[in-house]
């Protein structure tokens, strides 16, 4: 196997990287299909929410040399995407390329696959999302992979150069000619749910009267 490596991504606008920053993943999952990755990558350190460009590698299973080398392309504002080709047994990334990435001004990283080392990720207060936790890490062999290609992460197909929405509920993913749009309609959505709650929690309103769900039982059982 060899190295591929293509040209670093364009990245997202920062003024809609803010509006998508104001966005849960729960409300883009209201009406979008695509883009989430698999719900059994969760986050590893509570209560973040990041959003940046997707920045892709994919590595064999037992060899991390290409993400080392990935770090020292990283900048600011960056997400790494980590396929890890289908491997579930080594862990890929832990204290020192938590430290590397973060120094790079990485915002975040999913790895489709086990990560080690969580203390020190915490103690780097670095957003990770991952399928868990394993002592068996990589090393570097030189076996190969491919950074910025089309790439498989949590059964979801992710481009380099896409935005990535990532919190406590999950992680999304969005070609750039959608976030602006997606974020706007979002934010709406969410302005009016607030309403909603307030009517629910100070007024005495019935959530089923509010969604409409009430009428809709009423009507068939009359």
């Amino acid at each position: 196997m060899s190295y591929k490596i293509n040209p670093m991504p364009a990245q997202i606008p920062q003024d809609e990287l803010d509006l998508l920053a104001q966005v849960e993943t729960a409300t883009l999952g209201h009406w979008r299909q695509f883009g989430f990755l698999h719900r059994q990558i969760q986050p590893l350190i509570p209560r973040r929410r990041v959003v940046g460009t997707a920045v892709t590698i994919a590595i064999p299973g037992p060899d991390s040399t290409l993400l080392h080398h990935l770090l020292s392309l990283l900048r600011p504002g960056d997400f790494v995407i980590v396929d890890r080709l289908h491997d579930d047994r080594y862990a890929c990334w832990g204290g020192g390329v938590t430290v590397g990435a973060k120094a790079a001004g990485a915002v975040g990283a999913v790895v489709d696959g086990p990560c080690t080392d969580l203390e020190e990720i915490e103690a780097s207060d670095f957003p990770m999302w991952c399928r868990g936790i394993s002592p068996i890490t990589t090393r570097l062999y030189d076996i190969g992979g491919a950074i910025n290609v089309p790439v498989s992460c949590g059964n979801t197909v992710v481009m380099p150069g896409w935005a990535v929405l990532a919190d406590e509920s999950g992680v999304v993913v969005l070609p750039p000619d959608e976030v602006k749009a997606e974020a706007e309609k979002a934010i709406a959505t969410q302005n009016r749910g607030k309403g909603r709650e307030a009517s629910v929690r100070t007024d005495g309103v019935k959530l089923g009267d509010l969604s409409g769900a009430t009428e809709k039982v009423l009507a068939k059982l009359a």
